[in-house]
């Protein structure tokens, strides 16, 4: 096929030899099917913001670093050199955390680099060489459910030990090949840490995931591995190797609020006396 207008740079230094095919076409990109020498990669050609459709895309960007004084302040001001800087912020975003997850044992595609907001990645695929089907299109019995429903939670599990939550998982942003499930579209993937929304997102993936496996294993709508992997995360008693349970009991115990009171006055009579002390030492005889 033609080759776009996007791709067509790679065409020209090298980096790309030929696009076979139009892969789809989402919400924030369009991915084709490329050949790099001997090799069948895709390429992910990202939208610009004019004309992506992804919803609160602010929402995902809080919390996201930008060393560089300079574009932190274009970006924030709104002007063409900021907004260009926006564009690479959120590009970049995706294969810095291809990168991060694959070091932490998530299964995702493996990145070739990002040319001027065209992503090269592996193409997934299965046995046969065809193009690995989305979680959404494939069926699977109860068994086959509950053993890659809890590789998802793993993976979200080791997605925030990593620092990051995929912020828009879902049985659309899941492929499958013969290995079981590959986690893909990753440019809105969050700080854990930084942005205030992160807890959110991640019970909305977890919920997005129980309820599509939960459609050929029922018990898995019951399991709570949200609630469970936040609070241990919270609790600095997350890691890789935490053996996920999917149940959760929330601390019902009221906290003792005149006990920390009574604390909070101790220390403060505790600094009374010691910056008494100070200023009575300085006070010449």
């Amino acid at each position: 096929m033609k080759a776009p207008k996007r791709i067509q740079p790679l065409i020209n230094e090298g980096i790309v030899d030929e696009v076979l095919s139009q892969l789809m076409s989402g919400k924030e990109a369009t991915v084709y099917v490329v050949r790099c020498g001997h090799q069948i990669r895709c390429a992910k050609v990202y939208k610009e913001a004019m004309k992506r459709s992804f919803k609160q895309a602010v929402t995902y960007q809080e919390g996201r670093k930008v060393r560089n004084s300079r574009r932190a302040r274009a970006m924030e001001k709104g002007s063409k050199f900021g907004r260009k800087q926006q564009e690479d912020t959120w590009q970049n975003a995706e294969i810095d955390a291809l990168y991060r997850l694959a070091n932490a044992g998530v299964r995702v595609p493996t990145p070739y680099g990002c040319f001027d907001g065209v992503l090269l990645m592996e193409l997934v695929s299965d046995g046969e060489g065809q193009v690995a089907p989305r979680l959404k299109d494939v069926t699977m019995s109860a068994e086959q459910a509950r053993e890659d429903h809890a590789e998802i939670m793993d993976y979200v599990k080791l997605m925030l030990c990593a620092g990051l939550v995929h912020g828009d998982l879902s049985e659309f942003n899941v492929l499958v090949d013969d290995n079981g499930p590959v986690i893909i579209d990753l440019p809105q993937a969050v700080d854990a840490a930084a942005n205030n929304a992160a807890e959110a997102m991640l019970t909305r993936d977890v919920e997005n995931m129980r309820h599509y496996y939960g459609l050929f294993a029922p018990d898995l709508l019951e399991t709570e591995y949200d609630k469970e992997i936040w609070a241990l995360y919270e609790e600095g008693e997350l890691n890789p190797d935490t053996q996920l349970t999917g149940q959760f009991v929330a601390d019902e115990q009221e906290a003792d609020v005149d006990s920390v009171l009574l604390e909070i006055k101790a220390a403060y009579a505790e600094e009374q006396e010691r910056l008494a002390r100070i200023e009575a030492a300085e006070i010449p005889e």
